[in-house]
């Protein structure tokens, strides 16, 4: 979907194709004719945007067969669909029956993962429909924390991949006229939790072909402010390659056994499910003055746990504030009471995203990107296609509304 912003700029809106993993080329081939076509219809749509995701096999092959390339662009043509961001972060095996931890394999700091997105990006170049010159692709931030944090080399790794990158870019844009932009995802967990985890990373890059992709699911999940964040990282320079609008698991009463059973629904064995929780603030003691900005306390580190089940059958976190889940819950349908979801942050990105002091939109390519319907608990599942076509069109109307009410033009 397309809109005109107030500055005559073009924003995309696409919703992401990794809630139908496919390994293969043929699954990516059956993906836009049982899934992606049927949400372009309901939405009355003859162009519907889809941010793809490319496991590594479906990618290899389409990088080595021109014709398989053509066959897929021309496919994207007869559905009524257009590519302009790739999801880059998995690698492969995200239909797996447990994902969890290996969705950060390999990681910034092996050479497949380089090769990866480099490939992408001539995909993706290629994909590009005639009239869009800018494409983006986001993957994961640099790496998990655990392996990453113990090796003394591996920042610099990552650097040297990320820098070695912006170079095959900056060549793919002489060769083909096609500009692309990477975006690091930052999420709770790794080596980048947060956007303020990412300035140090990206200002030493320093390349602006190499920036952030916002997830707001996962910037609520760690507490972030969004005016604080978006301002941080304009202020810094850092390009913001596209925003994925997510919405996390968000418990306002974590210690009253209703509200834990209603947690441990969302508690699956598919995907991770980081948890985190904000201690209560801490009044500054006489003797100390509170830092700038925070005149009334202390900022406080978030607490958090690996998993929702861990978080539910642990100590790390307290149950007298709140809690918040990596879990994409659908937009349109946050969850019964005594949970919620974190629409409302998502709503306040959007509105800084697209219609802030600048005047301009701090980036033009958004995704909706709700991968979890069918790890929600089974009552709220989708049990054919036609219900998940049914709630992504509604995901994608409530965010054509959303940019509508900021004074965005749907463009036909």
């Amino acid at each position: 979907m397309r809109f005109r912003h107030p500055d005559g700029s073009t924003v995309h809106l696409a919703y992401c194709t990794n809630v139908h993993p496919a390994e293969t080329l043929d699954g990516v081939m059956d993906q836009l004719r049982d899934h992606c076509e049927p949400v372009r219809k309901r939405l009355g749509r003859d162009r519907l945007g889809i941010g793809l995701w490319l496991a590594r096999p479906a990618a290899h092959t389409l990088d080595s067969d021109p014709a398989a390339l053509r066959a897929l662009r021309a496919e994207l043509d007869r559905r009524g669909l257009e590519v302009v961001t790739l999801n880059g972060f998995p690698y492969e095996g995200f239909g797996a029956q447990e994902v969890k931890y290996r969705v950060y394999t390999p990681d910034w700091t092996d050479p497949q993962r380089l090769s990866h997105t480099t490939t992408l990006a001539r995909l993706l170049a290629a994909l590009l429909p005639d009239d869009v010159t800018e494409g983006s692709i986001s993957t994961l931030p640099l790496a998990w924390r655990t392996p990453y944090d113990a090796d003394p080399a591996a920042a610099a790794t990552a650097h040297s991949a990320l820098t070695t990158l912006a170079t095959r870019l900056d060549a793919l844009e002489e060769l083909t006229g096609k500009s692309l932009r990477i975006g690091l995802e930052p999420e709770p967990g790794c080596t980048i939790e947060t956007t303020a985890d990412a300035l140090a990373p990206l200002s030493a890059v320093a390349h602006p072909r190499i920036g952030i992709c916002v997830d707001t699911c996962h910037l609520a999940t760690s507490f972030e402010d969004p005016t604080t964040a978006l301002d941080a990282l304009t202020s810094a320079g850092i390009t913001l390659a596209k925003a994925q609008l997510s919405a996390a698991l968000h418990a306002d009463h974590p210690h009253l056994p209703e509200v834990r059973a209603a947690l441990a629904d969302f508690a699956e064995p598919r995907f991770l499910h980081q948890t985190r929780a904000q201690p209560r603030p801490q009044p500054p003691s006489p003797a100390a003055p509170a830092p700038s900005g925070h005149p009334h306390h202390r900022p406080t580190p978030l607490l958090g746990t690996d998993d929702l089940a861990e978080a539910l059958t642990g100590t790390a976190l307290p149950d007298d504030t709140p809690w918040r889940s990596h879990f994409h819950v659908p937009l349109h349908a946050p969850p019964a009471p005594p949970l919620t979801s974190t629409l409302h942050v998502l709503k306040d990105v959007l509105s800084r995203l697209v219609a802030g002091p600048t005047g301009h939109p701090l980036t033009r390519h958004l995704e909706v990107e709700t991968y979890t319907w069918q790890a929600l608990p089974p009552e709220l599942r989708p049990r054919t296609r036609a219900q998940l076509a049914d709630g992504t069109a509604a995901e994608l109307t409530l965010v054509r509304d959303l940019l509508t009410d900021l004074g965005l033009k749907e463009l036909p």
